[in-house]
């Protein structure tokens, strides 16, 4: 009796299957860690750009004025919309600060808002 060795079609096409699920599911999950390694990249950027903009403010001589702006900025390799609103509080010498930050993407004119902080600047 001369009998050959190997795999049969039906063992090669089922480990075929398990092989094809397998890599299925670590393209999803290295997909996933790539957009959650972009969307913490890119809330860090915008709270670094945030406390920037307060520490701008609290800088300054005197109190700010009350008022509203946008201004366009680069940081890293993207470009951001940085909004800080300057209102007024129960105390004359003390102001809040509200500062969103926005990031441009390559497909859209408009911003996408990440993050917002707020602070108080008064005078002692």
């Amino acid at each position: 009796m001369n009998r050959q060795a190997g795999f049969t079609l039906i063992e090669v096409l089922v480990a075929l299957l398990v092989f094809g699920l397998i890599a299925t599911a670590a393209a999803q999950v290295g997909s996933q860690y790539i957009a959650s390694y972009e969307r913490v990249r890119d809330k860090t950027l915008a709270g670094w750009l945030a406390d920037n903009r307060i520490n701008e403010l609290r800088l300054q001589e005197t109190l700010p004025g009350i008022s509203e702006n946008s201004r366009d900025t680069e940081f890293g390799p993207y470009r951001w919309q940085v909004t800080t609103a300057i209102l007024a509080t129960a105390d004359a010498k003390m102001r809040r600060i509200e500062v969103s930050v926005a990031k441009y993407r390559e497909e859209s004119q408009e911003p996408v808002p990440l993050h917002t902080l707020s602070a108080f600047v008064g005078v002692p």
